[in-house]
């Protein structure tokens, strides 16, 4: 295993990338780029400060907090980096752990050969971060080669540190509320947050422990929802809230399609559809089991739904496919799992989804056309495939005397990370992505047999096979790229060469043409910034 903060050298022929964050990763989100600019490609994460932190739902709590900020280098849709990922920089924060996080989907992206008047330095991305103190913080990410040139012009005795670690300011405070009254406190911890998808994204949705979805209009200009801070940051209060669950609100997504429609996952084993313009009762109301992520394909009228296994039906455990309402279909079943999936994401350029859950399997599914009922499609185990499995295996091979032993007298779970890592190692088994040809006549990988397994067995131990987030790229020039994390605070990225088609070569040269026309990178800096305040100014 790799130290903290270090990466292994990219695969030579399946491109696959790892790398040590150092915890158990429960937020990770890609840095949006314009298609076609060949830029380098960022992943921002949050995890534990320690393998066995536990954190409680009910309440608030503070404390420290880093959210890195990882170099991928410029990645294509079949080509790797040439050398292995970096940490660029990484934001220390005291406002607790970070639930959930959301990049600004297109807009904020700025050249790297901006000229701006220090200290401001041209942005990377704008991102929204839901802190279990209840805030959700606004950051303007600079370009790292910026904030390493202005590092170096700050140090005088020469030296500098490994990594860059920041304390910087937020651009803005989005707190429940009003002026008069109200506070983040009032609405327990903040789970979920999500951009308004269409453009010019200003309005922003977040979730909370008590039930409550707020909404934020980022470019008002109201004296009643937008206060300016004695350091020079903004407060901003709602436009709207309103009761969505009777308990915690797991997760939250817009519809890609229409931002009049959005739709919330609670603790109260509901989902529900909202319109934007009728918020007294929700467009449609289900109860299933409880869920953990949802994932709104743009084509669709439904969502892909995670769930946890604690109360789903035998056999009905995995992903599932729910309509909203609007064409009337029953929930199709997208791939069984055999326990809680933690994570989906879904890739609107492939129309593929892929789950990780507690077992340590990665999991991909192509969806089939849901806009006609797709309780006829053939044969949907071929529409789904493993990207890998993770098993936990003894360090020591287990004997026939042990075995029988251990079948009479059962043996003393390990809770915590350093007993476990003492006596087992993470095996991971890839598949070969490359390509599809004589795919289901390979032979299928199975699971390294440890010993005979009963059901219930590794409950009361860490669930150091356990996948926690997964995310697809969601630019063109690498939307074949998928990154997934879990408890061993190892970040894997795979390149899912198989599923990139001709027309997407085509599609991504044609940006790059459109790019390199718009955007001339040598007299980018001739040029004023649109808007100087967008800019990211560098904190102490």
């Amino acid at each position: 295993m790799p130290g903290r903060f270090n990466a292994l050298q990219p695969h030579e022929e399946r491109l696959d990338m790892t790398f040590f964050v150092g915890g158990p990763v429960w937020t990770m989100e890609w840095c949006p780029t314009p298609a076609g600019s060949v830029a380098s490609q960022y992943l921002a994460i949050y995890c534990n400060r320690s393998m066995d932190d536990q954190h409680r739902l009910a309440g608030i709590h503070t404390g420290p907090a880093l959210l890195q900020l990882w170099k991928l280098g410029p990645i294509q849709q079949n080509t790797g980096s040439t050398t292995k990922p970096g940490l660029a920089y990484a934001l220390a924060t005291d406002h607790g752990c970070i639930w959930d996080m959301k990049f600004c989907p297109s807009g904020a992206w700025e050249l790297p050969a901006t000229r701006c008047k220090s200290p401001q330095m041209s942005r990377l991305g704008l991102l929204a971060v839901a802190f279990s103190d209840g805030k959700v913080l606004l950051y303007s990410l600079p370009h790292a080669e910026d904030l390493y040139a202005y590092k170096r012009a700050q140090v005088t005795d020469g030296t500098s540190p490994q990594h860059a670690i920041c304390k910087v300011h937020s651009v803005a405070s989005l707190q429940v509320g009003s002026i008069q009254a109200g506070g983040s406190s009032d609405c327990g911890q903040c789970f979920s947050v999500a951009w308004m998808p269409t453009k010019p994204h200003q309005h922003l949705a977040a979730a909370f422990y008590d039930g409550t979805v707020a909404l934020w209009n980022l470019p008002n200009k109201s004296l009643l929802q937008r206060v300016r801070q004695p350091d020079g940051s903004l407060k901003l209060y709602p436009f709207h809230c309103f009761p969505a669950h009777d308990h915690a609100v797991r997760n939250i997504q817009w519809c890609k399609a229409n931002s009049n429609f959005l739709v919330t996952a609670g603790y109260d084993r509901k989902i529900k559809f909202w319109d934007l313009r009728r918020l007294h009762e929700p467009v449609n109301s289900i109860k299933r089991f409880l869920s953990t992520e949802i994932a709104w394909l743009p084509p669709y009228s439904g969502i892909t739904v995670a769930q946890d296994n604690c109360y789903a039906s035998y056999g009905l455990c995995g992903i599932h496919y729910l309509d909203s309402g609007y064409l009337g279909f029953r929930a199709y079943f997208v791939a069984p799992r055999k326990g809680t999936v933690w994570s989906i994401s879904g890739s609107d350029w492939l129309n593929t989804v892929a789950a990780g859950d507690v077992t340590g399997e990665l999991v991909t599914a192509l969806m089939p056309d849901l806009s006609i009922n797709p309780q006829s499609v053939k044969r949907p185990g071929e529409r789904r495939f493993p990207i890998y499995t993770t098993d936990l295996l003894p360090c020591a091979p287990v004997s026939k005397e042990v075995k029988a032993g251990a079948s009479k007298k059962p043996q003393r779970e390990s809770k915590t990370y350093k007993d476990l890592l003492a006596q087992n190692y993470v095996l991971f088994q890839d598949t070969d992505l490359r390509s599809f040809k004589n795919f289901f006549r390979r032979k299928s990988r199975k699971r390294v047999p440890v010993q005979e397994r009963k059901e219930g067995d590794g409950i009361g131990r860490l669930q150091l096979e356990a996948i926690h987030k997964v995310r697809f790229s969601p630019n063109l020039d690498c939307h074949s790229w998928l990154a997934s994390g879990g408890q061993s605070g190892l970040v894997r990225l795979h390149c899912l060469q198989a599923l990139a088609s001709a027309p997407s070569h085509k599609l991504q040269r044609e940006c790059q043409a459109q790019f390199n026309a718009m955007f001339n990178v040598e007299e980018q800096g001739n040029h004023p910034a649109a808007d100087p305040s967008g800019f990211h100014e560098a904190g102490s």
